[in-house]
């Protein structure tokens, strides 16, 4: 296995700066042109892969314009606009559901802090953070996807199991000003590498800081499972 750190801030900091050298454009990869979209895009990519959502909000955002449209048809309609996106009933009851509040509490514009966007159907932290960090600029936290969950147990940067704790135990050790760019370095390095079922360890610029790298270390930390 490799050798985290000393400290997990450490880790964190050495992680950071690897990644960025590897993943220098690294950026959100939902595509939405208004604050709105972007709320509807990232509840819809909650167990989907974002080049799914893409797909599907191309046609979306050209047939619904504003949080009327989106309250105004009916729920089965936009559940059927949705239907290759997993969990599709659902997601269309919580857009619904969301832009009738939105009208109702927030004068048709999608709200700016985590306790008005959390009361929102179907938003949790997770897409209140992404929300505030790229519709509003305001950083509050870390996104937690798997992702960030995935490779922040293998990493060592923590042992936490849920999101949120896992959000506040990252909030401690990753430089505040690296808060939003952590979350999408880890993203980046996930997809190209420390994938779910078969990371590619010996191409990984991370292994030998990575105490769950294959070949020498016998337990993948992320699931707790011997590799």
């Amino acid at each position: 296995m490799g050798t985290p750190r000393e400290t997990r801030a450490e880790q964190a900091e050495e992680v950071i700066e690897r990644l960025e050298a590897e993943y220098p454009d690294s950026t959100i990869s939902l595509r939405y042109s208004n604050r709105l979209e972007l709320l509807i895009a990232v509840i819809l990519s909650a167990q989907c892969t974002d080049e799914r959502v893409n797909k599907e909000t191309e046609h979306l955002f050209e047939k619904y314009d504003g949080p009327e449209d989106y309250a105004n048809v009916p729920e089965e309609e936009l559940a059927e606009d949705l239907n290759s996106i997993t969990y599709y009933n659902s997601k269309a009851g919580y857009i619904k559901s969301s832009c009738e509040t939105i009208l109702e509490e927030h004068d048709g514009e999608v709200p700016d802090t985590m306790d008005e966007l959390t009361e929102l159907s179907g938003v949790g932290r997770k897409t209140a953070n992404v929300v505030l960090q790229h519709g509003h600029d305001v950083v509050e936290g870390i996104v937690v996807d798997t992702h960030v969950q995935r490779l922040t147990r293998r990493l060592g940067l923590t042992e936490e199991e849920r999101p949120e704790a896992i959000e506040q135990d990252l909030m401690e050790i990753v430089p505040e000003g690296y808060w939003q760019q952590f979350t999408h370095l880890c993203i980046d390095h996930g997809r190209a590498t420390c994938t779910a079922r078969n990371p590619d360890c010996a191409e990984c610029v991370l292994a030998d800081i990575c105490p769950s790298a294959k070949g020498d270390g016998e337990i993948d930390l992320a699931s707790g499972d011997p590799w």
